[in-house]
């Protein structure tokens, strides 16, 4: 999964549940807090444009309503109008700048937009105007990653980890934070301990992906796989993953094959040896022709010697 794609998801999810209502108003008070309750709770039945209506009567009743505001924002965003969402983040932080959650509301927007510069400025001060929320924390997480910042993203994440050390989600996120910065021992330790929390088919690809593709560990890497399409059988990613990882143990552990000998050097024809050979032959030769010449020569002196008269 890409950086991009798991910042929206995520950020998709955080605002699903981060939708906040008024307190129950008291009796004879306007109806504005009760107009933003039931829009929350349409909202969470993904009932949006319900929704909308509702927060627009409560607008209508009191335009200082930064409640209303804050989650007309959330459900414009979850129908991605966003530039609708930012401007009542911007509304609701003009009402009540004091309150974090429009900052960490705009924040998450400006992530979701790859907008990671504005992301931090906003995410950093609803961290600021609320310490002990982690979620702030975690937004600025992600915004740091998207902008490569792996030391401050890990330093954000460790401290969501200290004040949830449960939290299996900023394992994994540490986790690739690690692998980023080519610690993959320390990444492999986060995910085991993710997955510890937590068994999700997402870690279980990263792990073997660290494993086979940073620590040539095919064995593990190809058990990570495994578990991943136990999960989810139609992840086709993993599946060409697992059959690489396959091929690459099998290599690995194949026989290596015999050296081949040298070729023996072909020598030349006019070595000594044979040259020594050769005059020897022709020597042979001329002396065989020789003695042939000279018998020839003497038969022929002793025919005419015996034709002569005498």
């Amino acid at each position: 999964m890409t950086i991009s794609k798991f910042l929206s998801i995520a950020a998709i999810i955080f605002s699903l549940t981060i939708l906040s209502a008024e307190a129950k108003p008291p009796a004879g008070s306007s109806d504005v807090s009760s107009r933003v309750n039931k829009g929350v709770e349409l909202a969470q039945q993904h009932k949006y444009d319900e929704a909308i209506k509702e927060f627009n009567a409560a607008i209508e009743a009191n335009p200082k309503s930064a409640k209303a505001y804050l989650n007309r924002g959330t459900v414009k965003r979850a129908l991605q109008k966003y530039d609708e969402a930012m401007a009542d983040f911007a509304k609701a932080i003009e009402i009540a700048p004091k309150d974090e959650m429009g900052y960490l509301e705009r924040g998450q927007t400006f992530v979701m937009q790859k907008q990671y510069g504005e992301a931090l400025a906003d995410l950093s001060k609803a961290a600021e105007l609320k310490p002990d929320d982690t979620m702030a924390i975690r937004l600025r997480g992600f915004a740091e990653i998207g902008m490569g910042d792996w030391d401050k993203a890990a330093a954000d994440f460790t401290a969501v980890l200290q004040k949830d050390p449960n939290d299996a989600q900023a394992y994994e996120r540490r986790g690739f934070v690690y692998r980023s910065q080519k610690k993959y021992n320390e990444a492999i330790a986060d995910y085991d301990k993710s997955l510890e929390i937590k068994p999700d088919p997402d870690v279980y690809a990263k792990r073997g992906y660290t494993y086979v593709t940073y620590l040539q560990n095919y064995e593990k890497g190809i058990a990570d796989y495994q578990q991943t399409l136990r999960i989810n059988p139609n992840d086709y990613d993993t599946q060409q993953r697992l059959q690489y990882a396959q091929s690459a143990l099998a290599a690995k552990n194949a026989p290596a094959a015999a050296p081949t000998p040298a070729p023996t050097p072909q020598r030349g024809f006019f070595t000594p040896l044979n040259i020594g050979i050769a005059l020897v032959v022709l020597l042979v030769l001329i002396g065989i022709i020789f003695v042939v010449m000279r018998r020839r020569g003497g038969g022929e002196d002793e025919a005419a010697s015996s034709g002569r008269i005498r």
